[in-house]
């Protein structure tokens, strides 16, 4: 037998394939990992323009995909806005995308409560204040959080 055949180094495109292949990413994350695999920034950036135009990478679906997956796990809609700011997203699409979920944040606060088995008490105002903030840190609103431990002091 003779020696064993390296492979090629992938191309900076079959990196970012790969990656996509996973999960979305958005343009600033896919261009940052690229970069840390050691890929210039200026050949990064093309990269990514590329697989935008091609369909392979698209910040819509990034946003989507991760407000479906917070929105599932409990998170409000300020939090989902902060993170996805920090992905990169612009400002346009986020509010487009969270106009257009479909689902009721209140339902998804009351779910959150429901898993954690957190029942306020109507008597207890520390117990109430710390199921309040835990609710303003997953980022509801005031309005969403009233209404939630509204109904939930119903059930």
């Amino acid at each position: 037998m003779g020696p064993r055949r390296r492979r090629p180094e992938p191309t900076p495109a079959q990196r970012a394939v790969a990656l996509l292949t996973r999960r979305e990413h958005s343009r600033k994350e896919l261009q940052r990992k690229l970069e840390q695999r050691g890929i210039a920034a200026v050949d990064a950036q093309a990269t990514v323009a590329q697989l935008d135009a091609d369909g392979w990478q698209s910040d819509a679906r990034f946003a989507e995909s991760l407000l479906r997956c917070r929105a599932g796990s409990g998170y409000g809609p300020a939090y989902i806005r902060a993170e996805l700011g920090m992905h990169g997203v612009p400002a346009d699409l986020i509010t487009a995308v969270l106009d257009a979920f479909d689902g009721d944040w209140v339902e998804v606060a009351c779910g959150l409560l429901r898993r954690r088995s957190t029942r306020p008490s109507c008597t207890d105002p520390a117990a109430r204040r710390k199921t309040a903030e835990f609710l303003l840190r997953r980022g509801f609103s005031m309005d969403q959080l009233r209404a939630a431990l509204a109904m939930r002091r119903g059930e």
